[in-house]
């Protein structure tokens, strides 16, 4: 036989993905079956009450799938970790830097950088010009998570950077996802080519090359100091990394390369996605921005009051405006577990152990039997369902569920209580030229987008509040 033209190549992937888009329709919507094999050997379950058991089903095990995880390219990574007892061992490892704790200790870090990030929006005012806030928020972001993460502020907030840069390209590396899930050698060859050389071939995204010769020169700086007392008076992840309790074959340049660069990736996009939802819809409805205001001016007697996550996550609307923000945020994409050992049993369908099994957390989100009129953004959903003694927040699974659930979880909801917190108090701001249209799903690049490419929620400042 000889060799597949590209073109047949493309073709025969372009039928393979087309049939089993075909056969989740025939089977989903005409059979009614919440259960379908979607390719030859991978079965899609539509049922949020069966989240929890394929997710997290307390001590049983679960793998990655390895044909999934190559969309990653960084495979050394703990979410491209296929075994399940390589996964636990590395997550420990990271436990303590993500845990409650250490992100309340570092608080102080979140409010640098958030103080520079109401600066911009207070220059904004005075110059009369408009703010597309996802960018701003990557900036956000990016400088906690770096600073957080790798010890060093990598300034992502300057004006230069607005909307360019390292933020940018991770946009477009986040719409490339499906190109390196079908065509995995491709992503495996670009590790092997030096990055200045990339960088003189593709000038516009000199700024990501130049982040992974940071991350490079760290994780060589960390295995170099690993036995001296030269090491940073706070940790980094390359020094949790690099501690002596690590197996010395995990102790590897690129196991600290592939993990710093994902934290970056991570702790970027989806966190300011989900602030920009929140604002959309809060300033879109002056019912929701009113009542937010309100109970925000009870717990922040002026606008420069000194808050924390702990204090603020105690405000029952705003924690219901941040649960429904991320109802509408997160990876679309579906995930898949595989049961290793053990079937899987689903209502009266057994499937065999080794069978990679999806769900999308899209589905429980929108799901009309659990958030009614879910493509309402309505906070009060939460603080109802509270009251009638419902577990709600159990169907809320934008960080996943059990032990590889998103291990960011804990500095995402410090960032997003300090800053919806921080902006609705001090800030009027008004929309300009976005409708829901700008964020609406319609478009699976692991995260959402729309029809146009990345959302996009732009705004006037039109006051500050000093009282």
């Amino acid at each position: 036989m000889g060799l597949m033209s590209p073109i047949a190549i493309l073709a025969s992937v372009k039928e393979q993905f087309t049939m089993s888009i075909m056969l989740l329709v025939m089977f989903g919507l005409i059979l009614r079956s919440p259960i379908v094999r979607i390719n030859p050997r991978e079965v899609h379950i539509k049922d949020p009450y069966f989240y929890d058991e394929l997710y997290a089903p307390g001590s049983g095990v679960r793998d990655k799938d390895p044909k999934s995880v190559v969309i990653f390219s960084a495979p050394t990574s703990l979410v491209a970790t296929v075994d399940h007892q390589t996964h636990r061992m590395r997550r420990k490892l990271l436990n303590n830097f993500f845990s409650r704790r250490w992100i309340e200790n570092i608080e102080p870090v979140i409010h640098k950088s958030l103080s520079r990030f109401l600066d911009g929006l207070a220059t904004a005012h005075k110059e009369g010009s408009v703010v597309e806030l996802i960018d701003r928020l990557q900036g956000l972001t990016g400088d906690v998570i770096t600073e957080y993460a790798y010890g060093e502020n990598y300034g992502l907030q300057d004006p230069e950077n607005y909307g360019k840069g390292i933020v940018k390209v991770v946009q477009e590396g986040t719409d490339q996802i499906h190109f390196f899930r079908f065509f995995p050698l491709v992503s495996q060859l670009l590790r092997y080519i030096p990055s200045w050389f990339m960088g003189q071939i593709f000038p516009a995204r000199t700024a990501i090359y130049q982040l992974l010769d940071g991350v490079r020169k760290q994780s060589v700086l960390a295995l170099q100091q690993k036995n001296t007392s030269n090491a940073p008076q706070r940790m980094t992840i390359f020094q949790a990394l690099t501690a002596p309790e690590v197996p010395p074959e995990e102790r590897k340049l690129q196991r600290l390369q592939d993990e710093g660069l994902i934290l970056f990736a991570a702790g970027t996009e989806t966190t300011a996605t989900t602030l920009s939802v929140a604002l959309f819809y809060i300033l879109n409805d002056k019912r929701v921005l009113s009542n937010l205001r309100r109970e925000l001016e009870q717990a922040m007697p002026t606008p420069q009051h000194p808050t924390t996550w702990r204090e603020l996550e105690k405000l029952p609307y705003l924690t219901a405006v941040i649960r429904e923000a991320l109802r509408f945020s997160g990876i679309v994409m579906r995930q898949q577990r595989i049961s290793p050992t053990e079937a899987l049993k689903y209502k009266d369908i057994v499937v065999p152990p080794g069978t990679p099994v999806s769900m999308i957390a899209r589905f429980v989100h929108m799901d009309p039997t659990i958030f009614p009129d879910p493509t309402r953004f309505h906070p009060e959903r939460w603080m109802l369902a509270a009251g009638r003694g419902e577990g709600l927040p159990r169907f809320l699974v934008t960080f996943s569920r059990g032990n590889r659930g998103c291990i960011g979880m804990n500095l995402a909801y410090a960032e997003l209580y300090n800053t919806l917190a921080a902006v609705v108090r001090r800030f009027d701001l008004e929309l300009y030229q976005t409708t829901p249209e700008n964020i609406r799903f319609v478009r699976d690049k692991l995260l959402p987008r729309s029809k146009d490419g990345c959302w996009t929620v732009r705004v006037k400042v039109v006051g500050i509040r000093e009282e």
